[in-house]
């Protein structure tokens, strides 16, 4: 009897994720890699889409958003009937979206890890202008974690973020604004040849997250965001403490992009990795 047949018997709950963001018709991202990576962790992935768009690694063509009382049916339809454990936010896209999610996203008592999703890779514009007030006002004060990445950050902190010391601020300011844990992707360390540092801020302290930095083919960065994110709301899903969450999360990233697959026409996808990356992650406590 395979495990899956046997704690179904038993009546053993797996644990249950859930996502929130856009879909990429690409597969690289969005909904998409979110489900991908839940399942990958062992982690059963529910959805709620907030928007259909058509693209591929290289651009976005269209984005249609769907209307906030569709997604709110969605939401409502997974939370009446599924052991939700933890949620991530991708792609909200619309301000009349993010004011009708806000008061629903704050009645969930579990861990809400927020990618405030605002530009794809290549440039597109992802949260109208109008949405940023309302998000910001409403969306990231409910988040336990957020997940910028380096232009997000800039957004946000209404700075560029040109050295290490700019970035921990910012991760340390931002912990502090919405009362949250931050982890602001993309920083790299100087003198650290061959590494690439995220920072993570929480509870008052700064952490260096490092892993081997890859050598990045064929579009194959697209989604590591989205994947990140999913990864560590799959931990925390899980029962883990947020640094081993984070640290296998930052491990599945890294094997992901270490083993992309060959897709398309000089495309090449992060793909769930066959191998153990745990070992090259590390977690330090900045001074």
């Amino acid at each position: 009897m395979g495990l899956i047949q046997k704690g179904v018997e038993m009546g053993v709950s797996s644990a249950v994720a859930l996502s929130i963001a856009g879909s990429d018709s690409g597969g690289g991202a969005g909904i998409q890699a979110d489900l991908r990576t839940f399942a990958a962790l062992g982690v059963f992935g529910c959805s709620v889409v907030t928007s259909l768009t058509a693209q591929n690694p290289c651009e976005v063509r269209k984005v249609l958003a769907i209307p906030p009382g569709m997604v709110l049916a969605q939401l409502s339809a997974v939370i009446d009937k599924f052991d939700v454990r933890a949620v991530k936010t991708g792609m909200l896209g619309t301000r009349a979206l993010v004011l009708a999610l806000a008061p629903e996203l704050a009645k969930l008592k579990i861990p809400l890890v927020i990618d405030p999703v605002m530009f794809s890779t290549s440039g597109a514009s992802l949260l109208a202008p109008a949405a940023l007030k309302p998000f910001q006002e409403r969306v990231l004060p409910l988040a336990a974690w957020m997940t910028p990445n380096i232009p997000e950050a800039e957004f946000l902190a209404q700075k560029r973020l040109v050295c290490v010391a700019d970035i921990k601020e910012a991760a340390l300011t931002f912990s502090s604004r919405w009362h949250c844990g931050c982890i602001l992707k993309g920083g790299h360390l100087s003198g650290k040849e061959g590494v690439l540092c995220d920072i993570v801020a929480f509870e008052g302290k700064s952490y260096q997250l490092s892993g081997p930095a890859l050598s990045i083919r064929g579009h194959s960065s697209h989604g590591t965001g989205c994947t990140l994110s999913s990864a560590f709301a799959a931990g925390l899903a899980k029962g883990y403490d947020w640094d081993k969450a984070l640290c296998r999360a930052r491990a599945f990233v890294c094997g992901s992009l270490a083993e992309a697959l060959p897709v398309g026409k000089g495309i090449r996808a992060m793909f769930p990795p066959t191998r153990g990356y745990l070992s090259k992650i590390r977690l330090q406590l900045l001074s």
